[in-house]
């Protein structure tokens, strides 16, 4: 049956970079199963949706092989157990836009043709008592057999050998520079000449430098964008805390700004003179 690629609308990290690139891809498909050798790059179709996995829309990734749909999200400096809830969300999400892509009724008598899924998650972090696979069932029924269940592997594992591997190593790396110089193009840089002097993802780096440096700025900038709104609401809550207190009239500036630390005394008096008024 003949089916319709989407092309793909999401922001690029330098993993979606990376593995849009059919070469790449396929070195990733054989890092997982090295007993499909004969497999091509025509083989392989990008599968990848909107964002599901991360609270961001980049660092997820799916393909189909054959009968196999690959599904790979980044998990950068922390882990959650929810991550297999998402991951059931993006299969699901999948199989929908598949079964659409394909015609397939499933409404109808005839039985659907279903890719067997495969579930991973590739984390960067350090790496602290992660099991190798993690399940729907065991984290969250704590064991018991449930109507539906969802395995995932955890890829963490670096090694020069194989491409998963050194992506790892990238990050990394990058992490460590980055706790030495910061959200900076130094940080990049530093990160892109050390990965190429230790032969890791040397070939993509070469080819692509500049658009790496592009895409990490850019993902700097989105990072601040993030934090300063963070900060925002942040503020606004502790004025928003700051102004019932005052109005309730039972504790004064001093214990107020214990209770919100964020704020300053001068700040807690400009907010109590503001209340005052409209008292």
């Amino acid at each position: 049956m003949s089916e319709v690629i989407p092309k793909r609308k999401i922001k690029d990290s330098v993993f979606t970079n990376l593995f849009q690139d059919k070469k790449y891809l396929l070195q990733l498909y054989q890092a997982l199963h090295p007993e499909d050798s004969d497999v091509t790059e025509d083989e392989i179709a990008d599968v990848t949706i909107k964002h599901v996995l991360i609270d961001a829309d980049y660092n997820d990734l799916g393909f189909s092989v054959g009968n196999r749909l690959m599904v790979l999200v980044e998990s950068q400096s922390t882990f959650t157990m929810n991550i297999i809830i998402r991951a059931l969300m993006y299969l699901i999400q999948t199989y929908h836009d598949y079964f659409k892509r394909t015609s397939q009724n499933l409404y109808g008598s005839k039985k659907v043709i279903v890719p067997r899924p495969e579930l991973y998650v590739i984390f960067t972090g350090n790496r602290r008592n992660i099991p190798d696979t993690v399940s729907l069932s065991k984290e969250f029924f704590d064991g018991a057999k449930v109507a539906i269940d969802a395995e995932i592997r955890v890829l963490y594992r670096e090694n020069e050998k194989d491409i998963i591997g050194q992506y790892i190593i990238f990050s990394k790396v990058y992490n460590e520079q980055r706790s030495l110089y910061g959200n900076t193009k130094q940080a990049v840089t530093e990160t892109i000449r050390i990965c190429k002097d230790r032969n890791i993802l040397k070939e993509y780096l070469e080819s692509r430098e500049q658009e790496v440096v592009s895409i990490m700025m850019t993902l700097f900038d989105d990072e601040q964008i993030l934090k300063a709104y963070a900060k925002d609401i942040e503020d606004s809550t502790a004025r928003e805390t700051a102004e019932r207190m005052i109005r309730m009239g039972k504790l004064s500036l001093e214990e107020i700004a214990v209770c919100v630390p964020s704020l300053s005394m001068e700040e807690l008096k400009q907010i109590e003179a503001e209340v005052m008024h409209l008292l």
